[in-house]
């Protein structure tokens, strides 16, 4: 399948920036970038984007993306109440056939928001997976594995199965260190050095969580998982909120990303991750949205807009965590932080991963500085087109992901009715 886009501008580079070109799409990969040229060859559709912008996709680099049955369920409480209480009474109830229908839910509101790839920590890896394939979506599985769920031979199972390239791909991971018992988690960092690979987790969300964590270890999350060998081969942590200089320079020093997750850590009244301080650090960012659950909802565009606006509260400073910084992290940063080197910008050789925004809007004229338009008055409402693998999945409002969305919203409401009468 070729595919010509043209007639618009294109946002890439280093550092991102909007440039004049067409781009070229031969299946799943970009062939492209530049002027017109005579000799092109014939496409099976030519896109005009008539002023259009088209970028590479958002990553979300930290979700759950079945917990869509979650949404606007167990709201206005605070975290481990959130989650003890209610989450995971909730959870002991799903399925695997659940979280297959649920996650495509989650999919579709990717798709409408410009959001290509998600760096997914959930149950029922083989399931999620599933939906993922059949929708046409990219997916990094993170593993969740904590004492109440799931095994060492299931991560290792999830490692081996999804280590193999395609659409599904995956990490190490288990849920945090406060739901992991020491002789689990030193089991978790010698399977990181057999395989050499990245770990990834909850890190310091809550003072609760890192005070636990020095009165069980006498170290905070990040020191004490650091001290097992935890990060020898990279990874990072989920949040990052409340990190001592001694963690900022483990995260610094290891090459670790700090995934911040603003609307969750807002809503949850958790605190403000010290981004700028990471960032003058040298230490890797990216963004998530966490799961609908505690959000509520899978948009990265707000999540940039939060992430530089929390900076500026904190700092006291409106010049702190500029909209490019955030652009990247959004972009460039949560493609790298999930591995997916090939997925990061507009060039040939790279994944076709893409979105159109619609420049023709209200909230984006005038055209003073596209970046800043993005950032700061951008919204899921200019998404007009998202490709991922070189297939379009979503165009002016419709979806081609080969499933009703109808059938998808039925179904997810079926769940959820379910559970709450059992």
């Amino acid at each position: 399948m070729r595919i010509r886009f043209y007639g618009g501008r294109v946002l890439s580079g280093r550092p991102l920036q909007p440039q004049n070109a067409e781009v070229w799409v031969e299946n799943d990969r970009i062939s492209y970038v530049g002027p017109a040229r005579p000799d092109a060859p014939a496409f099976d559709r030519e896109i005009d984007l008539k002023g259009d912008l088209l970028m590479p996709g958002l990553k979300n680099a930290h979700t759950h993306s079945a917990m869509t049955f979650l949404r606007s369920y167990a709201d206005d409480l605070p975290l481990h109440d959130w989650l003890n209480k209610q989450v995971f009474p909730m959870e002991a109830k799903l399925t695997g056939d659940d979280v297959y229908h649920l996650a495509k839910l989650a999919i579709l509101e990717y798709l409408a928001g410009g959001i290509t790839a998600n760096f997914d920590m959930y149950m029922f890896t083989a399931e999620n997976a599933a939906a993922s394939r059949d929708m046409g979506f990219r997916t990094v599985l993170c593993g969740c594995i904590h004492d109440f769920y799931n095994t060492l031979d299931g991560l290792r199972a999830m490692y081996e199965e999804y280590n193999k390239g395609g659409l599904v791909s995956c990490t190490l991971g288990f849920h945090a260190e406060y739901t992991c018992s020491e002789s689990l988690l030193k089991e978790i960092a010698a399977m990181a050095h057999e395989y050499k690979a990245p770990v990834f987790t909850h890190n310091s969300e809550t003072v609760t969580e890192v005070e636990g964590c020095v009165e069980r270890h006498g170290a905070t999350p990040t020191v004490y998982l650091d001290r097992l060998g935890m990060f020898d081969y990279g990874g990072g942590g989920y949040h990052c909120i409340f990190l001592s200089e001694e963690d900022k320079a483990v995260f610094r020093d290891k090459k670790l990303w700090a995934v911040s997750c603003p609307g969750s850590n807002t809503k949850l009244a958790s605190g403000i991750a010290p981004l700028t301080d990471l960032q003058q650090m040298g230490v890797q960012l990216a963004l998530g949205t966490d799961g609908p659950a505690s959000n509520n909802c899978l948009d990265m565009f707000r999540e940039m807009f939060l992430a530089t606006g929390l900076q500026k509260l904190r700092c006291s400073d409106a010049a702190a965590m500029d909209a490019q910084s955030v652009l990247e992290m959004a972009v460039r940063g949560g493609a790298l932080a999930m591995g997916l080197a090939d997925c990061d910008d507009i060039a040939p050789g790279k994944k076709a991963d893409l979105t159109v925004l619609d420049m023709h809007r209200p909230n984006m004229q005038p055209e003073n500085n596209l970046v800043k338009n993005i950032v700061y008055s951008g919204s899921t409402s200019n998404i007009r087109l998202t490709m991922v693998d070189g297939r379009i999945l979503y165009e002016n409002g419709v979806f081609h992901v080969g499933e009703d969305p109808e059938a998808i919203y039925k179904k997810a409401n079926a769940i959820i009715r379910r559970m709450v009468e059992e």
